[in-house]
């Protein structure tokens, strides 16, 4: 089947590493980047009458594509117009789902508008943030997030609330749905300058620590713990390592890096992937790299850690075709 004649600008064997942050895929049978919402709509449209598997592709940051590539389509989303609107001491924005993340964190901030500060430094799109509510320090994107206007899996637009995008940690109903997030508003809040730069300083501090080689962030969310969780009770040493706890439930998150590290596996490396030296749960591509070493990496920290400590680890990245 050739979809060439409907869609000029149609690519076909396209490597996935070269749009993945990892740096890491093969071949996409089609490519297609979409810079209007018809031209988005049309792909999908496409896609859903020839019974084409379909990806909506943002930055490529949080994602592992499959060695042997997609047999689909991957529709990379560049639709990225972006409306700013001042009320009362406020700051609404209004953004495509393909917007670069951080173009609207630098803008905001550069205006004294707090919200997304603790984002600088993450690659990816308003969509892909919005998808996996991404944070960092105690931080995430639900936090301004005021709607979402998506597409049904019958192609009609829908507006969600902030409630409606059952947002949790590293979590969102877009993970469970096949709906497209085509815009959203986010409401940001005036801030000193002060304040603003002491969180900007942060995250400037956290990119500072990331790891030199392609990887695709954090590779497991990191472990929430429960009241009178097994795992504190049977480690109490790891008391001490539990982050924002809210008592008296001692509710609270343990960074998974310390676990998989305390498994020996810092350092770990299977062919050209590699469990970062400087923090466990980054997973880089040292050089030559193929999704086949990334996942026996992710099979191996997760059997150490449930031997170890009788948890499963949950993945926060995303597979293409795995």
């Amino acid at each position: 089947m050739s979809l060439k004649s409907k869609f000029p600008n149609l690519q076909e064997n396209i490597l996935l590493s070269n749009h993945m942050t990892f740096r890491i895929g093969g071949p996409a049978r089609y490519f297609l980047i979409a810079t209007t919402k018809d031209e988005l709509v049309a792909a999908l449209r496409a896609a859903k009458e020839n019974n084409l598997s379909f990806y909506l592709l943002g930055g490529g940051s949080n994602l592992l594509a499959a060695d042997g590539g997609f047999d689909g389509l991957i529709i990379k989303n560049q639709i990225s117009k972006i409306k700013y609107q001042k009320e009362n001491s406020g700051l609404i924005v209004y953004c495509d789902a393909g917007t670069p993340f951080n173009q609207i964190i630098m803008q905001t901030a550069r205006d004294g508008y707090s919200g997304a500060e603790w984002g600088f430094g993450i690659p990816g799109t308003v969509g892909g943030a919005i998808c996996g509510n991404a944070g960092r320090l105690g931080q995430d994107i639900s936090g301004v997030v005021s709607e979402v206007i998506i597409l049904d899996n019958n192609l009609d637009e829908k507006k969600l609330s902030k409630p409606e995008c059952e947002f949790a940690y590293r979590e969102s109903r877009f993970k469970k749905t096949n709906e497209i997030i085509l815009r959203a508003t986010l409401v940001f809040e005036k801030k000193s300058p002060e304040a603003i730069s002491a969180v900007l300083d942060e995250a400037k501090e956290v990119v500072k620590h990331s790891p030199p080689f392609p990887s695709a962030g954090c590779v497991f969310k990191n472990y929430q713990t429960k009241e009178s969780d097994p795992l504190l009770r049977n480690h109490p040493e790891l008391n001490g390592r539990v982050r924002g706890a809210c008592l008296p439930a001692r509710q609270g998150k343990i960074g998974v890096g310390y676990l998989i590290d305390q498994c020996g596996l810092r350092g770990r490396q299977i062919n050209g992937a590699k469990i970062w030296e400087g923090h466990a749960n980054y997973f880089v591509n040292a050089g030559g790299a193929q999704a086949k070493d990334v996942l026996a990496l992710i099979r191996l920290a997760k059997e150490a850690v449930r031997e170890k400590y009788n948890i499963e680890l949950e993945e926060e990245i995303r597979y293409i075709g795995i």
